[in-house]
């Protein structure tokens, strides 16, 4: 016999504040689960690894992740490996690289990315989300699209979106790449 009842009727949807969770969002501030019983508590996470964890330990039913976290997991590659699927798409990405203004302005006065990247002597400190999202593939390409190797001549760091931008100004970091916070 089939039952039309849902298998869970309360959710518990794991988030990073992006703008791209805003379906979420509006899902649960409409309380759009009703008409099928379900509930939907939104949970808040502070960053990709958090999510991660709490997907894998069933703290969370479901969350808004990067793409490249799930097949991440899915590969145990940076972490536990777990059986994960992406049921929905609430993005097309949309992530920029973005750069201190001393750094664009250069590049815009016809330093290379190369040269302005290496000027400090030191290596530069670029972020980026998850080490398997899109926003550090983007950057990766970036940096060797501009013959910056990626992975020698810069330090690459995971921060969580929400505090790239202060950390940009701060000067803790001399680029990102993220989607919109």
């Amino acid at each position: 016999m089939h039952s039309s009842a849902p298998e869970r009727t309360h959710l518990r949807l794991g988030f990073v504040a992006l703008s791209d969770a805003a379906p979420l969002a509006v899902a649960a501030l409409r309380d759009l689960g009703a008409r099928h019983g379900i509930t939907i508590e939104l949970c808040r996470q502070p960053s990709w690894a958090v999510v991660r964890d709490k997907l894998l330990s069933g703290e969370i039913d479901a969350a808004h992740a990067l793409y490249g976290l799930v097949y991440g997991v899915q590969l145990g590659i940076g972490g536990p490996r777990a059986d994960m699927a992406v049921l929905m798409v609430l993005n097309r990405n949309g992530q920029a690289i973005t750069l201190p203004r001393p750094l664009a302005d250069a590049i815009g006065n016809g330093a290379s990315v190369r040269e302005a990247l290496l000027s400090s002597g030191r290596p530069p400190v670029l972020a980026q989300t998850f080490p398997t999202g899109t926003h550090a593939m983007w950057l990766y390409y970036w940096l060797a699209a501009h013959g910056v190797h990626p992975l020698r001549d810069v330090r690459s760091v995971v921060i969580p979106p929400p505090r790239m931008a202060d950390a940009l100004v701060e000067g803790t970091l001399d680029g990102f790449c993220a989607g919109e916070p």
